[in-house]
């Protein structure tokens, strides 16, 4: 029998006038490249939240979750489903500062600058395109479900 693997990422596009934050991590598959600010989701938090901290964690700047803008999903190695929801972020405060030994640096860059920076991951360059449209895409709102379900946070995007 196959052990199996599921990862539930998050991640942020923080839009800033005609910028957007990006990071160069200092390790892994991304190490070098330009990425939107992204991680795991932690036990005890909605996949929004999960972006919000990790916006924090990964560059100090405070942004709150505006809509879904994408969603990533893959299989790696046959054996793990590798998903990341990737929301649009509205820029509230704070200036750029790497989260030390994770981020080597966390900027805003304009966004035309990344859609032909050799430098900027595929996903960047897929995505940002669509960046001014994304008012068709899915806004979150906060219900109560039904109690016998016993979730502590519960978020539909429609």
């Amino acid at each position: 029998m196959r052990k199996s693997k599921v990862w539930i990422a998050a991640g942020g596009i923080v839009i800033k006038g005609d910028e957007v934050l990006v990071v160069k991590k200092t390790y892994g598959g991304l190490k070098g490249k330009w990425s939107f600010p992204a991680g795991f989701v932690e036990p005890g938090e909605t996949v929004d939240e999960a972006a919000v901290r990790e916006v924090m964690e990964e560059t100090g700047i405070v942004a709150h979750v505006r809509q879904v803008a994408a969603l990533r999903t893959g299989v790696i190695r046959e054996e793990i489903s590798d998903n990341m929801i990737v929301f649009l972020m509205d820029y509230i405060e704070g200036e750029p500062q790497p989260q030390a030994g994770e981020i080597e640096i966390a900027t805003f860059m304009p966004i035309h600058h990344l859609l032909t920076d050799p430098l900027a991951t595929e996903y960047i360059q897929i995505i940002l395109p669509h960046v001014p449209t994304m008012s068709s895409y899915l806004v979150g709102k906060q219900y109560e479900p039904d109690p016998v379900f016993g979730y502590s946070s519960y978020k539909i995007f429609t």
